[in-house]
């Protein structure tokens, strides 16, 4: 097997696919295939592999110029009841390719597995997908070339409960200047959801004693996955 197509399949794999399809309608898609049929030969799957196609080489807007290293998607299970939204890739997340992969990311594979749950269970994205430099907040022109895939993977996915870690992900997601302590834990209607909001794990690092309420977040987030 050729390196580029190791690197195809492994790129694909990340996005969820699990397997290659060999019927002629498959293979013979084009313009003309109805989107909707391609979906039948492979539901839940194929829709984030679209919108990691339209995504591309993404120049949207400034960050492509500013030193990204590679556009950071998404991971986890296409299928997933519980879905995650941070703010943006970091430093680590950069080199990578995946979200959540630092110190924080490894607090938060804690967060999951204290829940019963282990990190391929779920999904992980940002709101932004490149690196703002310096770590700074994303501006607003970031955000509005790059919300739009963010929702259509919430759309694709289908979570029963979406948790935005941190301030930033939380005000993005509902349109709100409140502050996160007063939003933290409450639970709003999102896009067929639940969508609470809690504290960042890259917080958590800084102020331990803040662990104790995201535990109790999780705990009611625990609760509503086996409600819905």
């Amino acid at each position: 097997m050729s390196d580029d197509l190791k690197a195809h399949l492994a790129y694909y794999g990340e996005l969820g696919v699990d397997g290659v399809r060999m019927n002629p309608v498959w293979r013979a898609r084009g313009e003309s295939t109805e989107l909707s049929s391609l979906n039948d030969l492979r539901p839940h799957l194929l829709p984030l592999a679209v919108i990691r196609e339209d995504l591309g080489d993404c120049t949207r807007c400034k960050l492509h110029t500013l030193g990204r290293k590679q556009i950071v998607f998404g991971v986890g299970n296409p299928n997933a009841d519980l879905m995650f939204v941070g703010e943006a890739p970091g430093a680590d997340e950069d080199i990578q390719g995946e979200p959540f992969v630092g110190r924080a990311g490894q607090l938060l594979t804690k967060i999951i597995e204290a829940i019963g749950m282990k990190r391929e269970d779920v999904y992980i994205a940002n709101v932004i997908k490149c690196r703002p430099p310096g770590n700074r907040n994303p501006e607003p022109d970031e955000v509005e070339q790059c919300e739009p895939f963010l929702f259509r993977q919430i759309d694709t996915i289908k979570p029963k409960v979406i948790v935005a870690l941190g301030k930033f992900a939380a005000q993005c997601l509902l349109r709100t200047s409140d502050p996160i302590t007063r939003i933290r834990g409450r639970e709003y209607n999102y896009r067929d959801a639940i969508l609470m909001p809690t504290y960042h794990p890259a917080y958590l690092l800084r102020t331990p004693s803040a662990k104790r309420e995201v535990w109790e977040d999780m705990k009611r987030v625990k609760a509503l996955l086996s409600e819905k």
